[in-house]
């Protein structure tokens, strides 16, 4: 961890133990070393930062590119790993550079879904996911989080100080075989694989 990643991780799981009572079920599933995917659903802007201290190692996250025009955020970003995303439409430049992390040996925190729910229901995932599967054969390790959005809601609101739970689901392994045979729909296939995975993750 470099020194600003090394401030925020900590920071986050301070934040994380006072405020909000944040726990995380099944620790012992994450894989702390070597390339790995940790996929989890997409509640509120706290998803990033408390998703990231799962991990005993640096991770990197996606994250708006519009986030990195703001001043401060701009400079902060890319030391917390940060890889900007266009979301308007398919970025092919991002997901380039998370397969070159995962190639690398790293492990990169990605939302299927794409973007926040409103209601907390789950969205189906984008075919990225997929796609970097596909490139990199890297395990999966399925994340759901719950709480986040009661916390601090995509519709808005003022920031409510309730319980932030992340249950850690078995990791998925993949094989050549599992992208054989190909298709169109073979990145929509994987992605709703790990889907699948992470609405069966339950607090209880």
């Amino acid at each position: 961890m470099n020194f600003y990643y090394w401030i925020g991780y900590h920071l986050s799981r301070l934040a994380g133990r006072l405020f909000f009572r944040f726990r995380v079920i099944h620790r012992e599933r994450m894989i702390q070393s070597g390339p790995v995917i940790l996929a989890m659903n997409h509640q509120s802007y706290l998803d990033p930062p408390l998703a990231g201290t799962t991990c005993d190692r640096a991770i990197y996250f996606l994250a708006r590119r519009t986030l990195l025009d703001l001043p401060l955020l701009g400079w902060v970003l890319p030391k917390l790993n940060v890889i900007p995303v266009n979301q308007e439409g398919v970025d092919r430049s991002a997901i380039k550079a998370v397969i070159r992390v995962l190639q690398a040996g790293n492990g990169v925190l990605v939302f299927p879904e794409g973007s926040r729910t409103f209601d907390g229901t789950l969205q189906p995932g984008e075919p990225g996911m997929g796609l970097m599967i596909a490139k990199t054969l890297a395990p999966v390790v399925p994340m759901r989080i719950f709480g986040a959005r009661e916390a601090l809601p995509r519709s808005g609101g003022r920031l409510r100080f309730v319980p932030i739970t992340v249950v850690i689901g078995e990791p998925i392994f993949f094989s050549a075989a599992d992208i054989r045979p190909g298709g169109k729909d073979l990145y929509a296939r994987l992605s709703d694989r790990v889907m699948k995975a992470i609405a069966a993750l339950h607090v209880d």
